[in-house]
């Protein structure tokens, strides 16, 4: 692939346009010698404006999602695409949401631009575990552990029971649940199921990925280990 059409593939500007970045002397290569949109340079030895160039195709990003932005491209508020930088939106493939968290729910979302990724973590035979911790408007009556571990649990206007989850008790109002499976609005769901209310919603880890130390808001892409330990909850 010629150097101009990557480089507008990484959202960096139409083609026009990144033939501008050349002929401003913008594009460089590790050295700061300038180079022309003819050149045959490795992308990974390409700067613009003495910065690397984004990653290639094939991007797995973490996001530590604030509550208030929307998983959307075009809704709206706050999107989780305000928090990344302006031409991520414009990469080429797309770069779009692994799956959803809703506007109230915080934590741990992934965003990858490689179609066969993305489906490898949401289809539903990789039961990729998803665990978030639950903040409640009433007391956890008691049952509730043995309920959603029965793998019989119907929700409102479905056919089909959940699967198996668990669910572990950090304190009267307060809970962590494991899901195996990913339905719209499941948690909320659940704990309406038996007549709760889910106040906050955070979402912790996703296969054997937690946020660590990422602040809220910010994001990081994940390298080669990152991708084993998402396949590897441990």
């Amino acid at each position: 692939m010629k150097l101009v059409k990557h480089i507008a593939n990484l959202g960096y500007g139409s083609r026009k346009q990144v033939q501008w970045l050349f002929r401003e002397g913008r594009v460089t290569d590790a050295d700061g010698e300038v180079l022309y949109a003819d050149d045959a340079v490795p992308p990974a030895c390409v700067r613009i404006d003495g910065e690397p160039l984004d990653p290639p195709p094939g991007l797995l990003l973490m996001l530590h999602k604030p509550v208030g932005v929307t998983c959307s491209t075009k809704d709206a508020g706050r999107l989780v695409y305000d928090l990344l930088p302006p031409r991520y939106r414009l990469r080429d493939p797309v770069l779009s949401t692994v799956g959803r968290l809703d506007r109230e729910t915080s934590g741990l979302l992934l965003l990858t631009d490689d179609g066969q990724l993305l489906h490898r973590i949401i289809a539903p035979k990789a039961k990729l575990p998803k665990v978030y911790v639950a903040t409640l408007a009433e007391d956890l009556r008691g049952d509730e552990a043995a309920l959603f571990a029965a793998g019989t649990l119907l929700l409102d206007g479905e056919k089909t029971p959940l699967l198996p989850a668990e669910l572990e008790v950090l304190g009267p109002r307060r809970a962590r649940l494991t899901l195996h499976e990913g339905r719209y609005h499941q948690v909320r769901r659940m704990f309406a199921a038996v007549g709760n209310h889910v106040e906050a919603l955070h979402r912790e880890r996703v296969g054997g990925l937690t946020l660590g130390d990422l602040p809220e808001g910010q994001w990081r892409a994940l390298g080669d280990e990152d991708r084993a330990r998402l396949f590897t909850p441990g």
